[in-house]
């Protein structure tokens, strides 16, 4: 009789912690403890109205069926129209596909690029996901150090000493999760001068809060690039999201999307194109709140002792160092839980180089904020003074 187990393919998938921590908070707050949430990235605002008013016509309309398998040629010149309103940067619809938010779309471009074995470099700290896609497709990630002193950037003299002939390509996210870090235009010109393919993730693109904001696609097309509508729009229940490729990658991504996922959801895909010309208003709303929280709460980091060298300045999370409260990030995260009432999400969600940092994501209103940093200062507090 066959075994009634799980395959290999699924085994080598790590578990997102972050999940864990909201998991657990919710079992606590079911059994009536008040826990305020700092750890997960879903904005805590309304999908715009535009947005929920195209739906709505869409469904009265009846435009509920199949949609061409790259999504519906009017989002794609949207997309098309956006990038070159906002970066000068010139893609044709066809480069285009649209996907059920930006895990598909990643599943789709890793499948077509990377051969078994093939590498991909990645930094650390990094998204959680990132690895298990590779994984995944039976890709190998290598892990490159990002340090604190540099902003968590790569520096590209290190990728020089990692590329190697199996090396397919470099990822990069900016505005960064979890840092909240943001490359510049010299950085994203010194990766695209590497001699190989990047991948950037751009989904949180829009959330910038000094300096200027740039896509990697201004700098080379030999990238792609992974984007949505779940962080800038408030649409992460909408799952919706787009990767712009290289022409020759787009028709086996195609062939994926017919096969595993068909399309996008019609009616949502109407409410992505409304958000691309009909909430500019609503998007700097949202993004001067979240720079009043991001500057609330980095006040209160650095009050504690416990704030990064460098400001995050780009999506709506920051790094605390608790390196001198801890050496095991996961068990630090579950006390502050258990203890403080507060969530939190452990660093070493996001790599071995993010051991002793904690992330907090803004995401959520300036009162709920202040209290989980009244919290977090009695918890450090106690301590301290309890010797720990």
């Amino acid at each position: 009789m066959n075994k009634l187990t799980p395959s290999s393919r699924t085994e080598q998938l790590s578990p997102f912690i972050v999940m864990e921590v909201l998991e657990k908070a919710q079992t606590m707050m079911a059994q009536g403890e008040d826990i305020i949430h700092l750890e997960v990235g879903e904005p805590d605002f309304p999908t715009p109205e535009p947005v929920k008013e195209a739906m709505l016509r869409a469904i009265a309309d009846d435009d509920t069926h199949y949609t061409h398998s790259l999504g519906k040629i009017t989002l794609r010149e949207a997309i098309a129209e956006h990038y070159w309103n906002k970066y000068r940067v010139q893609i044709s619809p066809e480069q285009v596909i649209v996907t059920s938010g930006t895990s598909p779309g990643m599943l789709l471009l890793f499948s077509a690029l990377l051969e078994k074995g093939e590498e991909v470099i990645l930094p650390d700290p990094y998204y959680a996901c990132y690895p298990n896609f590779i994984r995944y497709v039976d890709g190998k990630e290598v892990f490159l150090p990002v340090y604190e002193e540099d902003g968590f950037k790569y520096r590209p003299e290190e990728i020089k000493r990692h590329l190697g002939p199996r090396t397919r390509a470099i990822l990069l996210n900016s505005p960064g999760n979890p840092t909240g870090g943001v490359f510049t235009a010299a950085d994203l010109q010194a990766l695209a001068g590497l001699d190989r393919l990047i991948i950037a993730d751009e989904i949180y693109n829009g959330l910038i809060y000094e300096g200027e904001e740039h896509s990697i696609l201004e700098f080379t097309d030999r990238a792609f690039v992974v984007n949505g509508f779940s962080k800038l729009y408030a649409m992460t229940g909408w799952r919706l999201g787009y990767v712009i490729a290289p022409r020759e990658y787009i028709r086996a991504m195609q062939i994926m999307q017919q096969n595993f996922f068909i399309c996008a959801s019609s009616f949502a895909q109407e409410g992505g194109i409304a958000a691309l010309r009909e909430c500019e208003q609503e998007v700097k709303q949202m993004v001067d709140i979240y720079n009043e929280r991001r500057l609330y709460l980095l006040q209160r980091l650095k009050a504690l002792g416990i704030a990064t060298r460098h400001d995050p300045v780009g999506a709506f999370y920051a790094l605390a160092n608790v390196k001198k409260y801890t050496a095991d990030s996961y068990r630090f995260a579950f006390d502050i839980l258990e203890e403080a009432k507060l969530a939190v999400t452990p660093g070493i969600d996001f790599g071995r180089n993010c051991e002793g940092y904690i992330r907090f994501s803004y995401a959520n209103s300036l009162g709920n904020i202040k209290e989980g940093l009244d919290r977090l200062e009695d918890f450090l507090k106690n301590r301290i003074s309890a010797g720990d």
